[in-house]
């Protein structure tokens, strides 16, 4: 029996020990804005907890993953900590709220249950973030994951620079990283993002749907242990990397870059950084 739980970024879809959170927005492309910061915690907090969950599939709706940080609707968040002449008060409040947006992400991490990441379109930005903090990652032909943030002035800052290396090594990761290209699914694949390709979305669901089912008939303590013996020692690393970034970016986001970069990006012009 299917059982739906709907959220404002998100919908939970429970049934045969399968769990899908299904990203919707409300922004354009399933952004990421305040209610999705807010709620990703919670969410994976409550599929850690319900003993009838074995195995998790996060995907996006309308055959996109998401399209990454809500910029419009998280300026009121950012922007009052952003002012060049900001002082400690305010950089301490900005660290504050980096650290509260990366929860999210551990969260997904650190639940129990295995995660996998069923990307379809694009996933641009902390879409990256989120599908890094999975287990397994799965792709459509269409497709498209870049690590955005360098292209608006941004060191990614949800996780994606300490979780990446383990994934697809250090030399690929700089790359991605330090140009903010986009990628496609037979790049993915070959350099490990993704484990597997379909031709398109419908395919891409059903094998995700067969993955999960045939993880979800096994032993799920045996499973369960299996992720936590395999994360053993990783999460410090995390953590470490985590805390760090946020604590550059706290000190050192306000830019004139950055400043050109979101008037750029509401001018819907590229951006001529100094």
């Amino acid at each position: 029996m299917l059982a739906v739980s709907t959220y404002e970024s998100m919908r939970i879809e429970r049934a045969g020990g399968i769990a899908e959170v299904c990203l919707v927005g409300p922004g354009k492309g399933n952004a990421m804005g305040p209610a999705f910061f807010r709620e990703l915690p919670g969410v994976f907090r409550d599929l850690d907890r319900d003993d009838a969950v074995r195995v998790v599939i996060v995907r996006g709706d309308k055959g996109t993953f998401t399209y990454g940080l809500d910029l419009k609707a998280m300026a009121g968040d950012l922007m009052p900590h952003l002012a060049p002449g900001n002082l400690a008060n305010e950089r301490a409040k900005l660290l504050e709220l980096i650290v509260d947006m990366q929860r999210g992400f551990d969260a997904v991490e650190q639940c129990r249950k295995p995660v996998i990441a069923a990307v379809a379109g694009p996933c641009i930005g902390g879409g990256v973030d989120l599908i890094a903090a999975c287990d397994i990652r799965i792709a459509s032909r269409d497709v498209k994951l870049s690590v955005r943030e360098v292209k608006i002035a941004i060191v990614a800052d949800m996780g994606s620079l300490a979780r990446l290396p383990r994934i697809i090594g250090q030399g690929h990761t700089r790359e991605l990283a330090f140009t903010g290209r986009d990628i496609d699914a037979e790049r993915a694949l070959r350099i490990g993002l993704v484990n597997d390709v379909y031709d398109d979305e419908a395919k891409l669901l059903e094998a995700a749907r067969a993955m999960a089912r045939e993880i979800a008939d096994n032993s799920a303590v045996v499973v369960q242990g299996v992720k936590q013996v395999l994360a053993f020692g990783e999460g410090g690393k995390v953590a470490d990397a985590e805390r760090f970034v946020a604590v550059w970016n706290a000190a050192f986001l306000a830019s004139h870059d950055l400043t050109e970069a979101l008037t750029a990006f509401m001018e819907r012009r590229p951006p001529k950084f100094r």
